[in-house]
């Protein structure tokens, strides 16, 4: 049994970033399923989506609503907005460094749905350059632990509060850990589909314990697939080809060579029109060509893609690179406010675990990290308000806990695993049909 103030579940950048903005003092376990670099923030490559000035903002807004579907929150879309420059200047302090021009300037780039150039970057490895500088800042605070391989499965719950999680450890044993607050950070659920960019185990664990413990969930069958992976008979993880390389000229292809789609039209929109292509040809891929392009500049701003292509023996700057669309986001998630409150008193959610209503049925690209700092901040700021207001002489809760209907492992991930399709189907058949029975035929 454990004890501590703050228990975060992930070690992504929402999770990180929200354990930075709690005073140096604030006791905080910070737990994760695998190696704490095996997260999807780390993955990202296209960018950061900022506002540039007052006079973006309706632009802004207008991007992000029409790629939603007009479903997003629109009071969620104003907040991640209006907080983006004071994010960057965040980022930048704690030592993120951005592309910059000749003249020393902010470099920006474009991707698909956005009417201007907006987007930060780093190469193509931003998530990776934010989310390591994230994790530097958070190993040097003496009160801040991390816990690689250790996985939740289960709140501790008494009269309809969340008083900490019982958790897998490294060795596999069920544990219980008290906490004053339990922020939930632990991704998407990418790990349920046969076919997606994101790391098998995060499996959505949240969504099946918030459906356990009757904590609200939304959304759930908004489930985003991203039009260009590369294309692979290999199993495992389907690498993303960035948004930014279409924003930077790209064009998609048909097996004939024919351009066939505006390839800066909402995701949703290019992945339905590659879909199309692919059933009329009787194919399971399609092309991206760069080839036009400078291959020294090509080089220069996508080194890691044009590695990892010529390292499945393609070119990018002479050959067509196949791809293929794979689940990549997950829209829903458990339901929160504007401070990433759950339903659940103490229980809060971040990153794409949770549920604002900001991406609405669509994610605009690049909005994924904006939304998952600016929210987790918010988040943290309310956890300590909260925590002024507990009373320190209040004797703390022992919540008796039976460990051993944990220790069937593998029986519970495939409920959880089941609890979480079989609530998709609920939602959206047409989609369970398509993307998650014997999932991505596509």
């Amino acid at each position: 049994m454990v004890r501590t103030d703050v228990v975060i579940v992930g070690t992504g950048a929402s999770g990180l970033y929200c354990a930075l903005q709690f005073p140096e003092e604030t006791e905080i376990l910070m737990i994760t399923k695998d190696a704490v670099e095996n997260s999807d923030s780390f993955l990202a490559q296209g960018g950061i989506s900022t506002l540039k000035n007052a006079e973006d903002y309706e632009s802004y807004y207008s991007d992000t609503m029409i790629a939603g579907r007009y479903e997003n929150n629109p009071k969620a879309v104003e907040v991640m907005i209006k907080s983006s420059p004071e994010t960057m200047k965040d980022l930048m302090a704690l030592g993120v460094e951005f592309d910059r021009t000749e003249e020393g300037t902010l470099s920006y780039t474009r991707e698909g749905a956005h009417s201007t150039f907006r987007i930060l970057h780093h190469k193509d490895i931003t998530g990776k350059e934010i989310t390591s500088k994230l994790l530097a800042r958070v190993r040097e605070r003496a009160h801040v632990t991390i816990e690689e391989y250790t996985t939740m499965v289960d709140i501790v719950e008494e009269n309809g509060e969340c008083k900490g999680i019982i958790m897998w450890d490294k060795n596999n044993s069920p544990k219980v850990v008290y906490a004053k607050t339990v922020i939930w950070a632990n991704g998407g659920i990418g790990g349920l589909f046969v076919n997606s960019t994101n790391y098998s185990h995060l499996t959505g664990d949240s969504l099946a314990i918030a459906l356990l413990h009757g904590i609200d969930i939304q959304d759930i069958n908004y489930i985003q697939i991203h039009p260009t992976t590369l294309y692979s008979k290999k199993p495992g993880r389907r690498f993303l080809i960035s948004e930014s390389v279409r924003g930077e000229g790209a064009i998609l292809l048909n097996p004939d060579g024919e351009r066939f789609v505006d390839e800066l039209l909402p995701r949703d929109v290019v992945t339905e029109a590659i879909c199309k292509e692919m059933e009329k040809f009787e194919t399971d891929h399609v092309y991206l060509s760069l080839t036009f392009l400078d291959p020294e500049e090509t080089k220069e701003r996508f080194p890691n893609i044009y590695l990892k292509c010529l390292n499945e023996g393609i070119d990018i700057t002479k050959e067509y690179i196949p791809v293929t669309p794979a689940q990549h986001y997950f829209m829903g998630g458990v339901k929160v406010d504007l401070n990433s409150q759950t339903s659940m008193k103490n229980l809060y959610a971040i990153g794409e675990a949770a549920c604002n209503g900001v991406h609405g049925a669509n994610r605009l690209a690049s909005n994924s990290l904006l939304e998952s700092l600016v929210f987790a901040k918010r988040a943290a700021l309310k956890v300590m308000e909260d925590l002024k207001e507990t009373v320190s002489s209040q004797p703390e809760t022992e919540q008796p806990v039976d460990l051993g209907v944990y220790s069937d492992r593998k029986q519970i991930e495939e409920k959880y695993r089941k609890l979480i399709l079989d609530e998709i189907k609920r939602k959206d058949e047409k989609f369970y049909a398509k993307w998650c029975n014997n999932a991505g035929k596509h």
